[in-house]
């Protein structure tokens, strides 16, 4: 008979938290993370120093009108996803080499947590937002 405290799925998220396999993400956090971690240099609306993000899932790297890509990231075939962009945040030179953004999360819950803000932000661009 299994103890009435043990908890399967606690024991689960507790061992994937300290094996540094992400749980699904949390949009609120990721907000909070977006405006500490990327508002710097990104928004969600607009072109900074790097592309706005409005959109993004879904959308192929490199084509945001007006904004200027380094040209290994306009070349790139990659698509805005949750693999993808976990990817791009993990380590952008390793994704894209020649790529111009100096910067990488390296917690993989934090990474989770600003895809899903990111998608969740996705969803609200309109179909002519996503694809400008």
């Amino acid at each position: 008979m299994q103890h009435p405290c043990f908890l399967p799925g606690l024991a689960a998220a507790t061992l994937m938290a300290f094996s540094g396999v992400a749980t699904a993400g949390d949009a609120m956090h990721g907000q909070v993370l977006y405006k500490s971690m990327c508002i710097s240099c990104h928004s969600i609306d607009y072109n900074g120093v790097g592309p706005a993000h409005k959109g993004v899932f879904g959308r192929k790297a490199g084509s945001v009108a007006d904004y200027n890509y380094s040209p290994a990231v306009k070349a790139s075939a990659i698509v805005w996803g949750e693999k993808t962009l976990d990817q791009w945040l993990s380590g952008p030179e390793k994704l894209i080499p020649g790529q111009k953004m100096g910067y990488l999360v390296p917690s993989a819950q934090d990474r989770a947590d600003l895809i899903a803000y990111l998608k969740q932000e996705s969803a609200r661009a309109s179909p002519a937002q996503a694809t400008k």
